[in-house]
């Protein structure tokens, strides 16, 4: 049975300096380390949020993850790290999230699947695909905390990767953000939402906020729980969001609803053969 867990989910205001990020993101683990927290989840481009981002790349022996890797062991917990440029020789870097266990050892990594290649009216034209490589594989991984599952921002708009995930048996879905203002206003709660109650799934959703010299971030991270009511949401500056999550209240919920029962396979199909689960 997987055990029900405190998550801490931080809200940053992340720059170009790599070094300030990283400092910022140690006091945020230390004080919610105090809070008295199982598992720690930082933004998407927590360690690096300004132009650039292609000449960023970083190896697994690099500057983020070693402070990520001495954190989780300093105190105990598990961080899901937000993101950061991993190197990828030849091409652009990847936009990766590691997840670190208590010992201070990679569990795994998911890159971002889908890269935010769009304009909008009323926001600057945004091409991740011009500095970022997608991803190639969705991955779970299993805790004591029960099966997570991982998205990055953008993939948010994308239902079928989290119902693939959900059918792989995920309770806890992690997705590190960096939304913009002008999309977040629209969308951020309602797709959070909508994702969590349609696959009985907790949303655990940290996002940048305030000014970069890339974007304006929305902020108000979020956590939401199977059914969809928001067990906490945070506003426009730096934030630590924190919520007790129960893994068997997804179970329950699948089983109460049974939609995934009541799909007609005969009628559609879902699969993939890139799903990881570790």
């Amino acid at each position: 049975m997987a055990e029900a867990f405190t998550a801490a989910v931080c809200q940053m205001c992340s720059g170009k300096d790599r070094a300030e990020n990283l400092e910022r993101a140690k006091a945020l683990i230390a004080r919610a380390k105090v809070l008295g927290v199982d598992v720690v989840v930082l933004p998407e481009y927590m360690a690096f949020n300004g132009k650039g981002y292609k000449y960023q790349g970083e190896s697994l022996q690099g500057e983020t993850v070693t402070c990520l890797r001495k954190a989780a062991a300093r105190h105990g917990l598990w961080i899901v790290g937000g993101t950061f440029p991993l190197e990828n020789e030849g091409a652009f870097p990847y936009n990766t999230l590691l997840v670190i266990s208590p010992d201070g050892e990679i569990r795994c990594s998911y890159s971002k699947l889908h890269l935010f290649d769009i304009h909008v009216d009323g926001a600057p034209k945004r091409g991740e695909s011009g500095g970022c490589s997608p991803g190639d594989r969705i991955v779970l991984l299993d805790t004591p905390f029960g099966r997570w599952g991982f998205a990055i921002c953008y993939d948010l708009r994308f239902g079928e990767l989290f119902r693939l995930q959900a059918e792989a048996g995920a309770d806890v879905i992690f997705m590190p953000s960096s939304f913009t203002r002008v999309t977040g206003e629209a969308h951020w709660e309602v797709l959070l939402r909508a994702r969590a109650i349609e696959n009985s799934v907790y949303i655990l959703a940290p996002d940048q906020a305030g000014e970069s010299e890339i974007m304006e971030a929305y902020g108000h991270s979020m956590i939401v729980d199977p059914s969809g009511k928001v067990l906490a949401q945070a506003r426009a500056e730096e934030e630590v969001l924190l919520a007790r999550i129960d893994p068997e209240l997804s179970g329950r919920l699948r089983r109460q609803f049974a939609v995934f029962d009541n799909r007609r396979p005969d009628m559609y199909q879902l699969s993939s053969d890139k799903i990881s689960c570790l």
